[in-house]
């Protein structure tokens, strides 16, 4: 995994990563330091974790998923977080933002995206959180598919409400 940044003065407002390993390890390193979106001006620093869940409810209609998997068009995948994140930082008065997305294989209970933003204030971190993940599921080309215990797979296909709970 990539080395963390020792002194706030070496890392930008903005941090993007598409990584085809597990999450885990930054996750670990997130919760011992903040050194990823600390700032002398923030008073808020929140992170959200995207995991895998087994169970997906529809209705009355219960799935089980086995794992999920994800793929990208890299470069413009890159081009279009940096986008985000930068708008984000502008729109919502941010400090830092961080995106990490896996790609591939990604196990029940594993990350496969995580999303750090700090600021000044609680609000602005916690509208921009919820703004980044709902464009970037729209807006950026990573694709995910969803495999089965039944053995069955899908690909679902991007969309603001997909997590809404109000559409299972």
């Amino acid at each position: 995994m990539s080395n963390l940044p020792s002194t706030d003065e070496n890392f930008g407002a903005v941090n993007i990563r598409l990584t085809d390993e597990p999450l885990e390890p930054m996750v670990q390193a997130t919760s011992c330091e903040e050194p990823w979106l600390s700032h002398p001006d923030a008073g808020a620093i929140l992170w959200f974790h995207g995991v895998t869940r087994r169970q997906t409810k529809k209705g009355d209609h219960v799935t089980i998923t086995k794992e999920l998997s994800y793929t990208a068009h890299r470069e413009m995948a890159v081009k279009q977080l940096n986008e985000l994140a930068n708008n984000a930082v502008h729109e919502f008065g941010l400090h830092r933002v961080v995106i990490w997305h896996r790609l591939g294989t990604v196990p029940i209970g594993q990350a496969s995206v995580i999303v750090g933003c700090s600021s000044a204030h609680r609000v602005a971190a916690l509208d921009a959180v919820a703004a980044i993940m709902d464009r970037l599921k729209q807006d950026v080309p990573i694709w995910k598919q969803e495999h089965f215990e039944s053995g069955e797979c899908h690909w679902i296909h991007p969309s603001p409400t997909t997590d809404d709970p109000r559409t299972h």
